[in-house]
């Protein structure tokens, strides 16, 4: 709380920043583990022809077993992106669960400018609890809020496929 205070006098207990960094740190174990998995897979005998050839240990990670593993190292990449993607309760936790707009607070080149530092130190929302805070009761068929909640899905849905 204390360096919180120093740095970021304005920035709130619950913020974006902390919600991305707690994913981040959720994701590193899952892409260590993947990609050392992958990388172990590949056969001694491509290892031991490039130490024959006169590789250094460093030229035969660098040169033969990340190239033979590297489906394997992009696949725990896509696997960790998804998790992340598809995590809330670390968020919802992290970020406030308040809906705010962010404020204007420069024009560049005469366009409204948001600063992106300014929506990192601010409490946010996820889809998710918007979605849940828009069917807090029922709805009825054709309303706003209805139509809202089926906007909110297929917008989550396609950053999901994506």
């Amino acid at each position: 709380p204390a360096l919180k205070a120093t740095l970021f006098p304005e920035m709130s207990t619950f913020n974006a920043l902390a919600a991305s960094i707690m994913v981040g740190i959720m994701t590193i174990p899952m892409v260590s583990s993947i990609s050392e998995d992958a990388m172990s897979a590949v056969p001694d005998e491509l290892r031991q022809a490039g130490y024959g050839l006169g590789a250094t240990k460093f030229e035969v990670s660098t040169g033969i077993v990340v190239p033979a593993s590297i489906s394997g190292i992009a696949s725990s990449y896509i696997l960790a992106v998804s998790r992340a993607i598809g995590e809330t309760m670390i968020v919802v936790v992290a970020m406030g669960a308040q809906a705010r707009m962010p404020e204007v607070q420069q024009a560049l080149f005469g366009i409204p400018f948001v600063n992106p530092a300014d929506v990192l130190l601010q409490s946010g929302m996820t889809i998710t609890v918007a979605m849940v805070q828009i069917t807090g009761g029922d709805l009825t068929g054709g309303t706003l809020p209805y139509n809202s909640m089926f906007a909110l899905g297929l917008a989550l849905f396609a950053v999901t496929l994506v």
